[in-house]
């Protein structure tokens, strides 16, 4: 069982958690992700570890809510617990001095990319992040943003935060003014990192896609997350989830992701009819097993006692 210790809501849709996961907390770097599951019927997902504190034994996670797991999860609140918690799993992010760093990242893929642009910086990079939204609601963690990087510009669809366009004007416009990009990390909705791909693969930037695979035990043995990069099968939770974006067969990814999303709107829509009752199940399946590990514990101390009594 994995405490919630602090719930907050970052912006449409989109939540903050802070949880208890000292193991995952020690061992995490940028780029890696952790698996949770709310329950013993639930599916597993992927969620990036924004950030970590070894010292307070937590991590930081964001959650847009897209779907019945995450839409579930976003329910919780501070007080409340995740049954399981894997991790940290997946390659880091490979960090060294470049020279000029950018960062794009869409909405919620802001909390991905932010880890990496801020060892970037430290590891001596002169960082720019550019970070996209739909609209005003779904721009996050700015402040934290402005703190990565040496430059920071935000960029909404419809023009009602920062500048109004694509995070690829940012970047085309970054090029046009002859501006020397030693590399690119793009983080988010697959449209976007593929029009980055091709801005910058012709150009020969070396440029890494964090890819958001579907994704079941995290460790390449179900398959479910493989990506074709070039004429390669890889595994994006053990081989990446950061890989070199001008091999990805986007196209391919976009399929793949796409193959249960009647079956997923399907269980959203069920959900939504039944939240409250959903959320009361949770709340009961988890407070059943708080107390089966606590009499576990009582148990083995109980035992430790008598053995060396």
């Amino acid at each position: 069982m994995f405490k919630i210790v602090e719930a907050r809501t970052a912006g449409l849709n989109i939540r903050q958690f802070i949880v208890e996961a000292p193991r995952i907390a020690r061992k995490q770097r940028p780029g890696q992700f952790v698996i949770l599951r709310l329950h013993d019927q639930g599916e597993r997902i992927p969620l990036t570890i924004k950030s970590a504190d070894p010292a307070a034994g937590t991590i930081t996670i964001a959650v847009q809510a897209v779907g019945k797991t995450t839409s579930l999860l976003n329910s919780l609140e501070e007080g409340d617990s995740i049954l399981d918690v894997v991790g940290p799993l997946g390659r880091p992010s490979e960090i060294r001095n470049y020279g000029t760093a950018v960062i794009l990242a869409g909405s919620v893929g802001t909390a991905m990319a932010l880890p990496t642009a801020n060892a970037l910086r430290e590891a001596g990079n002169h960082v720019i992040f550019i970070e996209g939204a739909r609209s005003k609601e779904m721009v996050v963690f700015e402040e934290e943003v402005r703190a990565a990087s040496h430059e920071a510009s935000i960029l909404t669809d419809d023009g009602s935060y920062g500048e109004q366009g694509l995070v690829t004007k940012k970047l085309e416009e970054l090029i046009a003014a002859g501006r020397k990009l030693d590399f690119v990390l793009a983080v988010g909705p697959v449209p976007m990192m593929r029009a980055v791909a091709e801005i910058t693969a012709p150009l020969g930037i070396k440029t890494m896609v964090s890819l958001n695979s579907i994704m079941v035990d995290g460790t390449g043995m179900c398959g479910g997350c493989r990506v074709l990069l070039g004429n390669q099968s890889k595994f994006a939770c053990v081989d990446g989830p950061e890989f070199d974006a001008s091999q990805v067969n986007f196209e391919v990814l976009m399929q793949r992701n796409a193959m249960y999303r009647s079956q997923e709107c399907q269980s959203l829509k069920e959900f939504e009819r039944h939240k409250q009752e959903e959320l009361v199940s949770l709340r009961a399946a988890l407070a059943t097993k708080e107390k089966e590990a606590a009499q576990l514990r009582a148990k083995l101390e109980a035992q430790g006692e008598k053995r060396y009594a």
